[in-house]
């Protein structure tokens, strides 16, 4: 079709009805199997050139380079219906249902959302899409949209893309059959699923970060959405806009800058303008973003409320801002809006570039991350990032523990992590006693026996194999480690086999593994050695690339290399007519 191969001939079938496209969420029908329910996919379309039109009053958000997708349902300002009843809503609440599913067995039966966008070829806007990716639904809430200045209620899906690159970045579309084909078992239609898709089945949620899409070489489209006049970046279909419904923002943001990436938020957060004092920067703008990526932690909200920030980051600014320094929180409440990264809601209009608190009290501000930034920093290895840059960059001379602890980031200051403690204080007798409630992990030291006889005690990072008495020694270490907030699996492909000295230091960040296996040092990058390897102990690169994050020296332009591809219909580097 106009030189691109045709969608509905390229998923011709004998076990389904032909595909849709015509919406925006498109249902395939269920299959029964073993009388439960089994969809085969949801096909997702999003067309920008009618983005804030009457039929599509929102503006749908393609960050292809982050693996992310926004995605607004089909609830509009004209239906009578009760929110949920629409048609699209209803088949993606029954799929979020799935998704965030607690079991395996169940995720396993959740459909699968493919995603495309409507291209212009050949000069036409209509008739063409690209296919984005294959994606589950990371999160959803409610929200306010406003038509015309008609306010309605609607639901906003979180999408993640999963990484395809086994597959050569192409979507089989026999599995997708398989899905629909009532003679085949659950079990026998996954085994035709992408592995991202397996690996999430197996993990869940937990595993997203370690299967998201990464960045693919997707052309920037010829058309943009008619309501926002910017461009967009290499990686990116359609850039944000400003929120639609609630609350206008007060404080505007240049619509030319570019979508935000993880390089660009670390470059952002490396080069925060603060005040100098006998030479050393300020920490007010650095404490008060630790602070808001400690709530991004606790799932909190992404703007908090002026007398909340003032109150919290006033009490930090008095225990770790410089000698001599006053206690300012309106400081970094007000001028982190020129780091990028940063929305303040609520003040007026007309309000000046200077501000006072009592202008905040009057007003009751909120503030907090950007959209995008908040989005960048729900994924773990970017949040652990950007707290490790964030350290090193302000904060290598202060009292880290101390400092982690009172920001309750306690857990990042290691790759171990911590375990969860419960507390109550009581008195008996002269002296204070304290009752600790501890919930302890249960290792498998049948598994970290084994991995240290493979390597004979020998340490994979300087061959070291420490003598005893009687015997050698090494130790066990988990790459990501088990406590929280890492929550890393007890598993093979997350250990090494170090010695004492070395395992100290991968655990307190002092030496990371590059993409190409050679062991740095976090301070100054130099080579340590190479890690030493054994066909029978395979290491996964994702636990690698995690701890990686901790030391804040991600690097996420070095990738593993394309496994060979099976065959495979829709591809997620060109359009299909």
């Amino acid at each position: 079709m106009g030189g691109y191969p045709n969608i509905h001939h390229r998923t011709a079938s004998q076990v389904l009805a032909p595909i849709q496209l015509s919406k925006g969420i498109n249902p395939i029908a269920e299959a029964k199997v073993a009388r439960i329910a089994r969809r085969p996919a949801v096909l997702i379309r999003s067309s920008p050139w009618k983005a804030g039109s009457v039929e599509t009053p929102w503006h749908d958000e393609f960050d292809l380079g982050n693996g992310r997708v926004t995605y607004f349902g089909d609830h509009r300002a004209d239906h009578t219906v009760p929110l949920g009843e629409t048609q699209g809503n209803k088949v993606l609440r029954r799929a979020w249902d799935h998704h965030q599913a607690a079991t395996a067995l169940e995720r396993a039966l959740a459909a699968p959302l493919l995603v495309f966008a409507t291209v212009t070829r050949n000069r036409t806007p209509k008739g063409y899409v690209k296919f984005c990716g294959l994606a589950v639904i990371e999160d959803f809430e409610v929200i306010q949209q406003s038509d015309k200045g008609r306010l309605f209620p609607n639901f906003r899906y979180g999408l993640t893309l999963l990484d395809l690159r086994a597959e050569g970045d192409l979507l089989n579309w026999s599995w997708i059959e398989a899905r629909g084909n009532q003679e085949l078992s659950t079990a026998e239609a996954l085994e035709h699923a992408p592995r991202s898709w397996r690996r999430w089945v197996e993990g869940g949620h937990a595993v997203l970060p370690e299967v998201r899409q990464r960045p693919l070489p997707i052309e920037e489209p010829e058309v943009r959405p008619r309501s926002v006049d910017r461009p967009a970046d290499e990686y990116t279909l359609f850039p944000a806009s400003q929120p639609s419904g609630g609350a206008v923002s007060s404080v505007k943001h240049d619509d030319r800058q570019p979508s935000l990436t993880t390089a660009l938020l670390m470059e952002r957060l490396r080069r925060l303008k603060t005040h100098r004092q006998s030479g050393r920067p300020s920490p007010h703008k650095p404490l008060a973003l630790m602070w808001a990526i400690a709530r991004n932690v606790r799932g909190e909200s992404r703007l908090s409320p002026w007398p909340e920030f003032r109150d919290e980051v006033g009490k930090l600014l008095i225990e770790f801002g410089r000698p001599h320094s006053s206690p300012t929180p309106e400081y970094p409440f007000w001028h982190l809006r020129t780091s990028g990264l940063w929305d303040i809601d609520g003040l007026p209009a007309e309000q000046t570039d200077k501000i006072s608190v009592s202008a905040l009290d009057r007003s009751k501000p909120q503030a907090g991350f950007t959209h995008q930034a908040d989005r960048l920093l729900r994924d773990p290895f970017v949040r652990s990032q950007a707290i490790a840059v964030l350290r090193e960059t302000y904060f290598a001379e202060f009292p880290q523990h101390k400092l982690m602890k009172h920001l309750g980031l306690a857990g990042y200051e290691n790759a171990s992590g911590t375990e969860a403690e419960a507390e109550e204080q009581e008195r008996q007798g002269p002296a204070a006693r304290r009752i600790t409630s501890t919930s302890r992990i249960v290792r498998d030291v049948g598994l970290a026996n084994s991995v240290k006889e493979m390597h004979a005690d020998r340490c994979q990072v300087c061959g070291e194999q420490l003598a005893k008495r009687f015997g050698t020694y090494s130790e066990a270490a988990h790459i990501r480690g088990l406590g929280q907030p890492h929550n890393g699996p007890d598993e093979l492909a997350n250990l090494l086999v170090l010695c004492p000295n070395h395992h100290v230091q991968f655990d307190t960040l002092a030496i990371y593994i590059d993409p190409d296996g050679v062991v740095r040092s976090t301070v100054d990058g130099r080579r340590k050695g190479v890690l030493r390897l054994l066909p029978k102990h395979p290491i996964d690169e994702a636990h690698l690339r995690y701890h990686r994050a901790l030391c804040g020296r991600d690097a996420p332009d070095h990738e593993a290399p394309v496994q060979t591809p099976r065959p495979a219909h829709l591809s997620a580097s060109g359009p299909v007519g």
